[in-house]
């Protein structure tokens, strides 16, 4: 039997790159062995099995909401200080494994100690990025500061899945750089998708107003003002296309794009942007674009990459780090330097010449891809090969 943090993915109806891991790996755990959801919860002051609500959220597949953050009801915080209070304990069943897929906070991370007790088999957290340690000036101050103490504590763990090469090599080059002599194993693991489209639409750009499709929070490293920046040049030159975005606006980071946005529709431009969407409302989007431009400046992996060649529609990225290593096997326009001008050029070239986007398309419907059921499985079969580290 496995035990399964979602602390913050069971208290949040957010649908960010991490929560749609969490949710994923937990579905496909259950279906081929026992597995207790857990979470540390912070009023009662212990590790426990998630409650039939809880494990609801960790259950949700429809919209997410207007917020990242981890939102405990009221009724949660006065049961977990009522059972305090009371001296009722929590216990956890014994487990085979634990699996730890959240970028845990401070609390969580200080009370690992009391829940491994329970894990008699490999103990593995999922390792995603060093981007506040990479990228300082483009993340909320309190996620750069808690970084490094975040990147000790997985010291911790037995093995540690990144979930790509470029994120595997980064960990051991930071644990080498601390002075670490025993670390745990780091395996590169790549996410999946949730299925390739057997049939996807042809992409084209031989329509009236072909559109674009950018799929992603609105943040600061996700470069979307750089992308606004190279559609409004492209406008100004005469070229008919839409854009739509979609993702959650980050309010710490996302403040010069949300203004781009409002100032470009305000000028009439056939930007499209209604925050948050559902699933079926995003494949939906996929299905209708002529291609997609994920502009991002550094990702641990870029899932809406893979999302969007799954559905046949190629997608212009970055060339380097781990969006580099998903646009290797073909169907990305894979750009060296993502600012304005290089994305314009690259977009202006896909809406002008219908041969090399068609090319782009048949690459990415001939890829293979993992899917939620095959990281599963790697997952496990890996977990299986791991010694207890004391």
């Amino acid at each position: 039997m496995l035990l399964f943090d979602a602390t913050h993915t069971s208290h949040t109806r957010a649908q960010t790159g991490i929560q749609r891991v969490c949710r994923s790996l937990f579905a496909e755990l259950n279906k081929t062995q026992e597995v207790t959801g857990i979470c540390r919860d912070p009023y009662h002051d212990t590790w426990r099995a998630l409650s039939a609500t809880e494990l609801k959220q960790v259950q949700h597949a429809g919209p997410a909401s207007g917020s990242r953050s981890s939102i405990w009801s009221q009724r949660q915080r006065l049961a977990g200080h009522g059972r305090r209070l009371l001296g009722i304990r929590a216990e956890l069943p014994a487990a085979t494994g634990l699996v730890c897929p959240e970028i845990f906070s401070a609390k969580v991370g200080a009370h690992l100690p009391k829940l491994f007790p329970y894990v008699h088999g490999p103990r593995v957290a999922v390792f995603y990025d060093a981007i506040p340690l990479q990228f300082p000036e483009l993340t909320p101050p309190g996620t750069v500061a808690r970084f490094p103490a975040y990147l000790r504590e997985l010291l911790q763990f037995d093995g540690i899945a990144a979930i790509s090469e470029t994120s595997a090599a980064i960990l051991r080059d930071y644990w080498q750089w601390l002075g670490v002599t025993n670390p745990p194993p780091v395996a590169a693991i790549p996410l999946a998708i949730g299925s390739k489209q057997p049939s996807p639409v042809v992409a084209s750009a031989a329509t009236d107003s072909p559109r674009l499709l950018c799929v992603g929070t609105i943040e600061g490293r996700k470069n979307h003002l750089a992308l606004l920046e190279a559609c409004e040049a492209l406008w100004r030159d005469g070229l008919k296309f839409e854009l739509q975005l979609i993702g959650l606006a980050r309010p710490d980071t996302a403040g010069r794009a949300l203004e781009k946005i409002a100032a470009l529709q305000a000028a009439r431009r056939p930007l499209i942007y209604e925050g948050v969407a559902t699933d079926e409302e995003i494949s939906a989007a996929y299905r209708a674009c002529a291609f997609t431009v994920y502009p991002s400046l550094i990702e641990g992996f870029g899932l809406p990459v893979l999302e969007s060649l799954g559905f046949g529609k190629p997608c212009i990225c970055s060339a380097k780090g781990a969006l580099g290593e998903s646009a290797r096997a073909g169907g990305c326009e894979a750009v060296e330097s993502v600012d304005a001008s290089s994305l314009a050029a690259a977009i202006k070239r896909l809406l002008q010449h219908p041969d090399e986007l068609a090319a782009l398309a048949a690459a990415a419907h001939a890829r293979e891809f993992t899917t939620w059921s095959g990281y599963a499985r790697s997952l496990t079969t890996w977990m299986a090969t791991l010694s207890r580290r004391e």
